[in-house]
């Protein structure tokens, strides 16, 4: 297992502290999201509109009741107590229109939002992957799109309320009384320094906390993924210490965070409604001198909580936005990734029929991760069409480098590999993939039935035709043994199937394709003789009149090659037939004699 990392350093592109995380201006991210729901969008402001403004007509019919209590017409009275009972009506009508309006909203953008994340990390090459872990990115598409949707189904339109009752009730609190007003305006940047102060910590505190989460995110998806690894190496208190020092560490700064924001909402509402006494206190000497009336003060006095509690719930909200603002910009990170593979603007068509025929011009190439080793050293190769071509050589010879190249999950440094003589960088990789089929060393098996595990290869295959591919892979017995059959399901990663079941699932994949080119990256490695003879077969028939490339270390596999390629340290040092390179000496000669003789021994 990957040692723990520091979140900031393990985001793509991440700096020490970046620009946008000061500013509230990330959110503007969000607009080319909301701009298709246009309609939605005018229709929330225009019922968060109607709320507000009736809200603020609210404190005006109190003030018309408390000054009318002794008029003798007491018609007149039941007329303003009916008319505050139908702005109320109003009011929880235009209240209920805005959440299922802006909560709608949310769903929808946040939906399209981890659609478009999705999208683009799920085409994104190797080498994006060597530097952020799988766990982080689901914590992006998870708990940060989560908040984003706290933010827009409730907290964004909550803000936007306080702010038009806030300028509306100063507006009117300036009609009401413009003395009592301007005691309110003095206190106005007495209320806005602190959370000015505060919201800036606040920031950073709050993507700080983010990144930590996914952090423990990353951990947690690494260790499960192999939990039979660390459980048969009891390595589960070393992972339980690891998870528990990242959870920590997150909670500790998700500490920060919240006594950070507790600060601010005591000072915030402490100073506001001191204020508010300090008002009401003035007006209530103005009423006694006969400057003001008891209505008029009253509804002075709502204006006042309605502003102050404006001010609040914006200071309450303040952290939100500034949470939402560090979850905006790490998933616009990966939206705006950069990736070193890209297909071409304008990509060339790729002939059809395609004939296979596979050529390596001079490649050199370096992973990423390992600059001063190279893993291909000026390799310059030609592959006919429906020629099947071994790779063989010891461990980190290039033997997988090269079916890499070719399914183009990286570049070459230098020197082009082309495919039927086009260069696979100018073509679209999804035209030239589908070109192609692949069993890898480490066969993946999703969390589906055996039925759609092999299918994954030809979506539209019959039932018919997955279970011909099966019976080539010497994989239905197997599979009609399991208590549904083709139906039942293998668990995630396959649990319930051993190494070799899981590579004849593999197998059966590829040959369902039914490509031109054929890649076998040590399809038969976890196979027993039996199963491995019998794969064998069905291989070699599957082989005929396609281009295959095997990459394998025991050479029994590969002696029926048309041409053997022996790879060591990134070169090519030798090919040729079996017999051939076994007569020259070298480094195959020295395999094959210490694979053959062991065999040999071991019967």
């Amino acid at each position: 297992m990957r040692r723990s990392r520091s979140p900031q350093s393990s985001a793509p592109g991440a700096q020490e502290e970046r620009e946008g995380s000061r500013r509230l201006s990330t959110l503007r991210a969000l607009w080319p999201f909301m701009r298709p729901y246009r309609g939605l969008v005018l229709a929330a402001l225009g019922a968060l509109t109607l709320t507000a403004g009736v809200s603020l007509t609210l404190p005006l019919a109190v003030r018309r009741v408390v000054d009318n209590f002794r008029v003798e017409n007491g018609d007149l009275l039941n007329v303003y107590f009916m008319a505050a009972l139908g702005i109320a009506l109003l009011l929880a009508l235009g209240t209920g229109l805005r959440y299922a309006l802006v909560t709608r909203l949310g769903e929808r953008v946040v939906a399209d939002i981890r659609k478009a994340v999705f999208d683009r990390v799920i085409g994104m090459s190797p080498e994006f992957y060597e530097n952020i872990m799988t766990g982080e990115v689901l914590s992006r598409i998870t708990t940060d799109t989560t908040l984003i949707q706290s933010v827009l189904g409730s907290s964004a339109s909550i803000a936007l309320r306080n702010i038009l009752i806030f300028l509306g009730g100063m507006a009117l609190m300036l009609l009401t009384s413009a003395k009592l007003a301007g005691l309110v305006l003095l206190l106005v940047p007495v209320v806005i320094v602190p959370i000015l102060v505060l919201g800036r910590r606040l920031r950073a505190i709050s993507r700080k906390n983010q990144d930590w989460i996914a952090a423990s995110s990353g951990n947690a998806a690494e260790a499960l993924g192999a939990v039979q690894t660390v459980q048969a190496f009891t390595h589960e208190g070393a992972s339980r210490s690891q998870f528990a020092g990242i959870t920590e560490t997150a909670y500790d700064v998700a500490l920060q965070r919240i006594t950070t924001r507790a600060v601010m909402t005591v000072i915030v509402i402490f100073l506001v409604f001191s204020g508010v006494v300090g008002v009401l206190w003035m007006g209530a000497h103005d009423v006694r001198a006969g400057a003001i009336t008891e209505g008029t003060l009253i509804q002075f006095v709502i204006y006042s909580v309605m502003v102050a509690g404006a001010v609040a719930a914006l200071s309450e909200i303040w952290g939100e936005l500034q949470r939402a603002a560090g979850a905006t910009e790490r998933l616009v990170e990966l939206l705006q990734a950069s990736d070193s593979v890209r297909d071409p603007e304008t990509p060339a068509a790729l002939p059809r029929p395609v004939r296979g025929e596979i050529t390596f011009d001079g490649v050199f190439f370096h992973y990423p991760s390992r600059p001063d080793t190279a893993a291909l050293n000026d390799v310059s190769l030609t592959v006919a069409p429906g020629e099947t071509v071994a790779f063989v050589g010891p461990s980190g010879a290039g033997k997988t480098t090269i079916i890499q190249m070719i399914l183009r999950f990286y570049d070459p440094d230098s020197g082009q590999v082309r495919l039927d003589g086009q260069a696979l960088t100018a073509l679209a990789r999804d035209d030239f993939r589908r070109e192609i089929a692949l069993v890898p060393q480490d066969p993946v098996i999703f969390a589906a039935s055996a039925r759609d595990n092999i299918r994954f290869g030809q979506p539209d295959a019959t039932d018919e035709q997955v279970e011909a591919a099966a019976r080539a892979a010497a994989a239905h017995e197997f599979i009609a043994a399991l208590p549904d059959g083709y139906d039942s399901p293998l668990g995630e990663r396959g649990v319930m199937l051993s190494g070799g079941q899981k590579q004849r699932i593999a197998i059966a994949r590829a040959i369902l394709r039914d490509a031109p080119v054929l890649l076998l990256d040590e399809a038969t490695s976890a196979l027993d003789a039996e199963s491995e003879r019998a794969v064998q077969n069905a291989v070699d028939g599957l082989a005929r009149g396609r281009t295959t490339l095997i990459v394998a270390h025991r050479l029994a596999t590969v002696k029926k090659a048309d041409r053997i390629v022996v790879m060591d340290q990134g070169r090519i040092v030798a090919t040729g037939p079996h017999d051939q390179l076994v007569a020259e000496g070298g480094l195959y000669a020295r395999l094959a004699r210490m694979q053959f003789t062991e065999g040999v021994a071991a019967e």
